[in-house]
């Protein structure tokens, strides 16, 4: 029972709209098995009979993650083409939880087939405690989760808390409960207990008299100054670290001087304000919740010792040691120790059926207290308070705490009092408070982010199909500049953020696509999605505004993943269909019958492209009230219904030149894109005809060069189809001769006798350079194939093979003669058009 390849589908995939994980499993090796008998071991986990071994794993899988809180509802097999190999699906939220339960499943079931000892009980434990460990706090998840129920895109983008919410310009940022917006010299503020008292306290607010002091001695003094009892506390620190409250005694003011010393150098002294522990949750200037804070405590039964009280409260699967759960331990540390002393009490006393006992003073969840939502009772001139103070510390969100006998009374009536302002206050207290109701926090602050009406997102367009991809998608990518966005694009060339090329790798696929999105600049990504990255890693984004696919045609690197038909090709492709907004457009082939039927699974609108205004797939669908791009008389016309709008003549259109078919798609395919984003036709006409599909603008994609009475045309043909398209498009060049230099590429045989065929019946000459072999090809056997195919071209006079591309861009453009239409083939693009480039401004210079 052996692992193939694991593929994490982080995105939108051919298997679900949600990230899912793949496992190639290798069961071709195994001996048969009773796995009935198997499934009786694991009969607490798994109470079902599994009919396989891949079942069984995946049974596993989906038990683990489940007992962890991780949701996994998803889980298929699948039969692969090869006797014994399967295909093992299942979601995933957390890839690392995912991991390590694909992991446990694996050795289990090795241990079950083996006879050995397992514990899964234990392997359930450990990866509970690494879902603690990895998972976003209740804070920040509280935001992410109502981000997304807004429809805003969320990217974790660190292992912590640092999380982006939607897109390029649009996006914002938080860590835990800051955001981009928490001002640093605020935050810097709120640590500083006494800057933060000196500051309210001019404005009204009505804050506790205090000091900062040096040593025991003086902090004695101080107390003494302000009145018993006092509150000894750092003066920059958070989470009640280090705070020892109500003190009234010399004794109890130097301990806890000491206790505060161990957690800062500077500590204050000031007025103990009677009352109880509210924390007000201030977002953008509006309260969003309250909960009134009890400090943590046991209630004794008259039998169990304090130490044995808290292990017992600590069992509360509510309580963590840290703050991933609502709750946290209670801790018998120094202060709490001090606390019981003053109560008469150490850990082995034990307190009488129904005695309260404090094991702390201060009220913080951090140190083991609860808290009850009083949302509802804050008194108007307690929450305006509360907001004078976040304001004047500067802090778009801030946690006040406020001691008063009653917060549904005025402070000052009663002589309450704001003693701290916390940025980057926890939230878990009122996402779950030990009583009374949940307040959706996460939603004010997300709303606070994003205004009502915006939710985060720049427009997406992805291009997808077999051959037009990259021209098309660098056509609306310049459509999209011309109307003064800035634009970030992705292609197999590399990445280009508003023309600048900022990689130079194939970036045609998820983590490329992800790279512009995180950019804050970029106002519109264009983002070509190929095959591979969709089958390895899925989309890199959940949903598109515009999804457009090209073509299928013939079908590209077919026999590749499990890819075996032109079927199977098209599901891969129709990703982006099925991932389209609901307020979106899929834009489709209506010439292509595999792109058609695309069309019933996008979520949003359709429109169809065709160089023929009278395709019956445009005809219907005009009809039923769809928008249809096509061509009459040489003019792109765009219409829906009766409405029609004549956009522009093709002869105006540099890059189609003059009748080149599949240039006239993919000048359908940009307006469709152009007219579906709202952009003007005037704007679209500017940038249709200021698009010459230059070698700057479209390198290696049907880039026509003069070379004086000659042409030199530069393509990079690679499949039947494309190779089809191009010959198709040599049609409106009257050169009476043609040469052509090409090389095998990686192709089923079957392909490459297809694009020979083709290629030998379009060209008179044909000059090929050597393939140094792929994927378990010999040197020269692609080019055997192809000249096979070659062969049976009823036009090819010559056939030449050379060593090199360099060899045979020489050798053919030295003989250039007038008269002659020299196609280009390569594979090398930017070294081979630099030396083009070069050779003919020699040439044309003389």
């Amino acid at each position: 029972m052996e692992f193939g390849r694991t593929w994490i589908l982080r995105g939108p995939n051919r298997w679900a709209r949600f990230p899912v994980v793949e496992v190639d499993l290798d069961l071709g090796n195994c001996p048969p098995v009773d796995v009935e008998s198997l499934c009786l071991r694991v009969a607490d986990f798994v109470p079902q009979p599994q009919a396989n071994l891949a079942e069984l794993l995946l049974a596993l899988v989906q038990a683990q993650l489940q007992r962890v809180d991780s949701p996994c509802n998803f889980g298929e097999i699948q039969k692969s083409h090869r006797a014994g190999f399967y295909r093992v699906l299942f979601n995933y939220d957390e890839e690392t939880l995912a991991r390590t339960a694909l992991t446990n499943a694996h050795e289990t079931c090795k241990a079950l087939l083996a006879g050995e000892p397992f514990d899964f009980f234990q392997r359930i434990e450990d990866l509970r405690r690494q879902a603690h460990d990895i998972r976003l706090g209740p804070s920040t998840r509280g935001i992410v989760q109502s981000a997304l129920a807004r429809g805003i895109p969320v990217r974790r983008l660190t292992a912590g808390s640092l999380v982006q919410l939607g897109w390029g310009k649009k996006q914002r940022r938080i860590w835990t409960a800051e955001t981009d917006q928490t001002p640093i010299i605020a935050e810097s503020i709120a640590q500083d207990k006494q800057l933060t008292r000196k500051l309210l306290e001019p404005l009204g607010v009505p804050v506790p008299y205090g000091h900062p002091v040096k040593d025991a001695e003086e902090a004695w003094t101080m107390a003494q100054y302000v009145g018993l009892p006092v509150v000894v506390k750092p003066q920059f620190g958070n989470q009640g670290r280090g705070v020892a409250t109500n003190l009234t005694t010399r004794e109890q003011v130097t301990a806890a001087y000491e206790a505060a010393r161990a957690q800062s150098e500077f500590i204050m002294v000031e007025k103990f304000i009677q009352g109880q522990d509210y924390r007000v949750l201030v977002v953008g200037g509006k309260v969003a919740a309250a909960s009134l804070r009890e400090p943590a405590h046991v209630v004794g039964d008259g039998v169990g010792a304090i130490a044995q009280l808290v292990a017992e409260a600590n069992k509360d699967p509510r309580r963590s040691d840290g703050h991933m759960t609502p709750l946290s331990f209670i801790k018998l540390d120094a202060i709490s120790l001090a606390v019981l002393g003053e109560q008469g009490l150490a850990p082995e006393s034990i307190p009488a059926a129904g005695q309260k006992v404090l094991v702390r003073r201060n009220a913080n969840l951090s140190t083991g207290g609860t808290a009850s939502d009083v949302t509802d009772l804050v008194h108007p001139e307690a929450a305006q308070h509360c907001i004078e103070a976040a304001r004047a510390v500067g802090l778009d969100v801030a946690g006040v705490d406020v001691v008063c006998e009653d917060i549904s009374l005025p402070l000052t009536d009663q002589g309450g009092a704001i003693v701290e302002v916390n940025a980057g206050p926890g939230l878990r207290m009122h996402l779950e408070p030990s009583a009374g109701k949940p307040r959706n926090v996460g939603a004010a602050i997300a709303d606070a982010l994003f205004p009502e009406g915006e939710n985060g997102r720049i427009p997406l367009i992805a291009v997808t199909g077999v051959n037009g991809k990259t021209t098309t998608t660098r056509i609306i990518s310049h459509l999209l500049r011309t109307a003064g966005k800035f634009v970030g694009m992705t292609c197999t060339d590399g990445i280009y953020l508003n023309g600048r090329r900022t990689e130079t790798r194939d970036c045609s696929g998820p983590h490329s696509a992800r790279a512009v999105l995180m950019n804050p600049r970029v106002e519109a990504a264009v983002l070509e999605t190929a095959r591979g990255g969709i089958l390895r890693e899925g989309l890199g984004f959940d949903r598109c505004d515009l999804g457009i696919v090209t073509n299928i045609g013939k079908g590209d690197h077919l026999g590749l993943r499990g890819i075996e038909t032109l079927e199977e090709l098209a599901r891969v492709k129709q990703v982006v269909v099925q991932n389209v907004s609901p307020t979106g457009y899929a834009i489709l082939n209506a010439a292509d019958p595999l792109v058609v039927d695309m069309a019933p699974t996008c979520p949003g609108k359709v429109v169809f492209f065709a160089r023929d205004e009278h395709h019956p797939v445009l005809h219907k669908h005009r009809l039923a009230g769809g928008r249809v791009v096509f061509v009459r008389h040489h003019k792109i016309v765009l219409a829906q219904e009766t409405q029609e709008e004549t956009l522009i003549d093709t002869n105006e259109v540099p890059f189609i030149h003059h009748t080149v078919p599949f240039q006239i798609d993919n000048a359908l395919t940009a307006a469709a894109a152009g007219w579906c984003l709202g952009m003007s036709f005037d704007l679209m006409r500017a940038g249709l005809r200021t698009f010459s599909g230059s070698v700057q603008e479209t390198p290696g994609r049907f880039n026509v060069l003069s070379a004086g009475p000659a042409s030199v045309i530069v393509d990079y043909a690679h499949n039947p189809s494309a190779v089809a398209a191009l010959v198709a498009g040599l049609e409106s060049f009257a050169h009476p001769e043609r040469t052509l230099v090409f090389s095998g590429c990686n192709r089923r045989d079957e392909d490459l006798l297809e694009m020979g065929e083709i290629l030998g019946g379009a060209f008179d000459r044909i000059v090929l350079y050597a393939d140094w072999g792929h994927s378990g090809r010999t040197d020269g056997e692609l080019n055997l194939v192809l000249k096979q195919g070659i062969a049976r071209g009823k036009r090819v006079r010559e056939i030449q093979e050379v060593g090199s591309e360099r060899e045979a861009l020489e050798r053919t453009m030295q003989a250039l003669h007038p008269g002659e239409l020299l196609v280009l083939g390569v594979e090398a693009i930017e070294e081979s058009l630099a030396f083009v480039q070069e050779n003919l401004r020699q040439v044309n210079a003389t």
